[in-house]
């Protein structure tokens, strides 16, 4: 094992790698506006493989309700269309020529926990991810001080950054979630 704040550091940048995916998920799901982000998750099945929404069409947003997806090539229209509607986001996708509208109907109650839901199985996900990693940097400070390349002191030192760099993060996806919670409820 290297120096032990190194080891910290590249801890807490694997933790925040978690609270970045989790944010990313969360902007996919929609709270009543339109916005570009909201495709972003979509994946097309596209020349025999599946590739991101934003790889094959622009996303615009014309009005607060509307977005305007301009596909690239012709040929794609329909798998676009169909990667929209089958995305689980409850859009119903309009194609005109080359541009498909997609219409963000308003979020029945409903809809609004169900949204409430995912977003509470996205947390729970980014969670365990940061405990993955908490319990990989214990892993290999114990290993480290088994095999005398630190004292027992300095075990214990890091293990409670590691713990603290732990704690720190789980709040911040309680925060991400509870931010993201008040925006799906807002009427």
């Amino acid at each position: 094992m290297s120096t032990g704040s190194t080891d910290i550091a590249d801890l807490k940048r694997r933790m925040q790698g978690a609270i970045g995916v989790l944010k990313q998920e969360l902007s996919g799901l929609r709270t009543g506006r339109a916005s570009a982000s909201l495709l972003e998750p979509i994946q097309v099945d596209a020349y025999g493989s599946h590739m991101p929404l934003n790889q094959c069409a622009s996303v615009n947003v014309p009005e607060p309700r509307l977005l305007s997806v301009q596909v690239w090539d012709r040929g794609m229209v329909s798998a676009v269309e169909k990667a929209i509607r089958d995305s689980n986001l409850g859009l119903n996708p309009q194609t005109e020529g080359q541009v498909i509208r997609v219409r963000i109907p308003e979020l029945t109650q409903d809809r609004r926990q169900e949204l409430v839901k995912v977003a509470h199985k996205y947390a729970e996900a980014a969670k365990v991810s940061v405990r993955h990693v908490r319990r990989d940097g214990m892993d290999s400070l114990k290993k480290a001080e088994k095999d005398g390349d630190i004292s027992a002191d300095e075990q214990t030192r890091l293990s409670d950054q590691v713990q603290k760099a732990t704690d720190q993060s789980i709040a911040e996806v309680d925060q991400v979630l509870a931010t993201k919670e008040k925006e799906i409820l807002a009427v």
